[in-house]
């Protein structure tokens, strides 16, 4: 029996700037993104079924929700929608090892990775076209992580351009074990949003340099939600604290809405040195390194 499988990654905001809210609540934002490797990626199999069902086991299982409510599920009925009940039916299967609401598009991940085996089965670039198309109503992450390449996010995250021209980043990923739903941190930003996207540079020349990269990133952009989500959950200051003090550390910032935090590093001994130091202080805490490209 063919059995199809597919990772889903991390979704790290290398930066994200963001606007004020529209009238329908949601905003415009742009967001340089990047994606872990398998060290940090839950892992989503799938084989030919009679109809389509998702079972979902792992460390992050029941945090994750209700198996009918998943974006997996959503994604297949979207699919077998556009391709009029004609999409190949599969039995999904889901490790979650991502934790939820935690800033790193762990259920945008697995949809993209839902949209991606119903592809493979199905074939086609046509189909490929649908799930271009679909992944923006499931939710603002989705896209980017179909894709799974580094990019630009822009719009509510309807829109999505690769590129291939930046570093692979050597990171620590750190959640500090608290949920941070997204809608909390939104509103706490609206108080004091601004009344436009923040500008957003270009790419630097030498965006090829991870040195320089890491300088560019750090003086350029910023996280727009960070001061909101700190101010909420004061364990991502210590968080990011504790990332500043580690030897080799060049950039540390929260990704997406929080709580997860990531620091960037020359090499991956380095980052995998301070993950080991890390991980045997704060026994509790979901603490990866990974070398942030994506596929």
């Amino acid at each position: 029996m063919t059995r199809f499988t597919e990772i889903a990654p991390a979704k790290i905001n290398l930066s994200l700037h963001v606007g004020p809210p529209k009238e329908n609540g949601r905003h415009n934002l742009i967001s340089l993104v990047s994606f872990a490797d398998q060290e940090a990626a839950d892992l989503l199999t799938a084989e030919p079924a009679s109809h389509f069902s998702l079972a979902v086991d792992g460390p992050f299982a029941k945090e994750s929700g209700p198996a009918k409510d998943n974006l997996v599920l959503k994604a297949a009925r979207a699919m077998n929608d556009a391709l009029d009940g004609n999409a190949p039916p599969l039995a999904f299967r889901l490790q979650k090892n991502l934790p939820c609401a935690a800033g790193i598009g762990g259920g945008s991940a697995d949809a993209g990775a839902a949209l991606r085996l119903i592809v493979r089965a199905h074939g086609g670039d046509r189909v490929r076209g649908l799930a271009e198309t679909i992944a923006p109503l499931l939710g603002g992450d989705v896209l980017a992580c179909l894709t799974n390449l580094p990019g630009f996010m822009s719009g509510e995250g309807e829109a999505y351009d690769p590129v291939l021209s930046i570093p692979k980043l050597p990171a620590i990923l750190i959640n500090p074990g608290i949920a941070c739903p997204t809608g909390r941190v939104f509103s706490a930003y609206d108080e004091g949003a601004p009344d436009r996207v923040p500008e957003h540079p270009p790419l630097p020349d030498n965006r090829t340099a991870l040195r320089a990269f890491q300088i560019w990133l750090g003086e350029n952009t910023e996280n727009s939600l960070q001061s909101s989500a700190m101010s909420m959950h004061p364990e991502i200051t210590k968080t990011l604290a504790d990332l500043q003090a580690l030897s080799g550390i060049r950039l540390a910032r929260m990704s997406g809405s929080g709580a997860t935090c990531f620091g960037l590093f020359d090499t991956l001994d380095a980052a995998e040195a301070g993950a080991d130091l890390l991980s045997r202080r704060n026994p509790d805490w979901w603490v990866r390194a990974t070398l942030l490209g994506g596929a």
